[in-house]
């Protein structure tokens, strides 16, 4: 039988490609969003992870159609980039609070099914950005790299219940907003990339399933870079 998966920031780019494999598996797959439409097939429930009552409510709509939550992917998120001396206080806390704040609150929240259960698997969606840094991004990068903190912390807090915590770290990945690059910042990322081209959202989707798996029961407080080897050593 498919199990409870909920992916935030399940509607669009990375996060729907997730959502899409775990589907492909037979799992019962949840994902919030915050705008706009929904794509069809899964549990689509709205919710701003940056508000406590919302996340609870969406997790109470998710428990009561498909049961407690058994993987969940971190996935919502959002950036604000500009450079250091322009970034406001409101550009590094609406980051913060989305993407490392956000990860909290939706972890803690299926923490407490999952301690019940006495298993579950939790996959926390950095980025490269987040071990490498990158200008013009440090808020970005510090709420990325917040998660390798927190999962290596959870790791060992629910490991004895059969909990894993994982992240994984894509490079650049082909979405929209990468295809409208200008020709010449897209050929300079690339020429840094070993692999020589950016990844696939089917891809990061692809690891992110694995580390859910069976397969990878035995893996816990790691960070698996989808990169194409841009980050190595970091």
């Amino acid at each position: 039988m498919g199990r409870s998966v909920l992916v935030t920031g399940g509607n669009r780019g990375i996060g729907r490609a997730i959502a899409e494999a775990f589907a492909a598996t037979g799992d019962a797959v949840a994902i919030t969003y915050r705008s706009g439409e929904p794509p069809a097939g899964f549990l689509a429930v709205r919710c701003d992870v940056t508000v406590s009552a919302e996340v609870d409510a969406a997790f109470n709509t998710i428990e009561a159609e498909q049961g407690p939550v058994e993987v969940l992917v971190a996935n919502a998120g959002i950036t604000r980039d500009t450079l250091l001396l322009r970034m406001s206080e409101d550009d590094w806390s609406s980051v913060v609070e989305t993407n490392l704040t956000g990860s909290f609150r939706v972890v803690k929240r299926a923490a407490k099914g999952m301690l019940r259960l006495k298993r579950g698997r939790i996959v926390l969606v950095s980025s490269v950005v987040g071990l490498l840094g990158s200008a013009g991004q440090v808020n970005y990068a510090a709420s990325k790299a917040g998660l390798v903190g927190m999962a290596r912390s959870l790791a060992r807090e629910l490991g004895s219940r059969s909990i894993t915590a994982n992240v994984v770290a894509p490079g650049f990945v082909e979405t929209d907003m990468t295809a409208e690059l200008p020709e010449q910042a897209r050929a300079d990322y690339v020429k840094a990339i070993p692999l020589g081209r950016f990844t696939t959202a089917d891809e990061v989707a692809a690891v992110v399933r694995w580390l859910a798996s069976d397969e990878a029961g035995y893996i816990t407080g790691a960070v698996i870079p989808v990169d194409g080897g841009l980050g190595m050593g970091h």
